[in-house]
């Protein structure tokens, strides 16, 4: 049976690898989200996908849209992410991930979940 969990050895943290993801990083995008993605060398321990949320405080000014955004984000994140993982792990891929939202407005839950089914097949596609 498989978890269906976002635990912390999935999130990135990092602010050395968060930095380089923005410099080196390649992206993809899926109005209204942008996918920066890099190829990254880890240990065995560490999942093999780590992910960063993001809501530009430019576009949505309060926080508690901006949060609530991040939440409805992981959530469907954590819903697609099984199928992203057994696509790389054919591969033996181990990415580091940010998941940008770009619209000035908020969307629903199953527009971002098909946008972000979308933009993760294309990722895992072009890794």
């Amino acid at each position: 049976m498989q978890k269906f969990t976002l635990g912390r050895p999935e999130k990135l943290k990092s602010e050395t690898l968060i930095s380089s993801l923005f410099s080196e990083g390649k992206g993809q995008s899926n109005f209204p989200l942008k996918i920066i993605y890099k190829k990254i060398e880890a240990d065995k321990s560490i999942s093999p996908v780590q992910v960063c949320f993001s809501v530009p405080k430019r576009n949505i000014k309060k926080a508690t849209q901006r949060n609530r955004i991040k939440r409805l984000l992981r959530e469907c994140y954590r819903l697609n992410k099984h199928s992203f993982y057994e696509n790389l792990a054919k591969r033996e891929i181990k990415l580091a991930i940010i998941i940008l939202y770009l619209d000035k407005k908020e969307h629903n839950f199953h527009l971002l979940y098909s946008k972000l089914n979308e933009a993760l097949i294309k990722v895992s596609n072009a890794v």
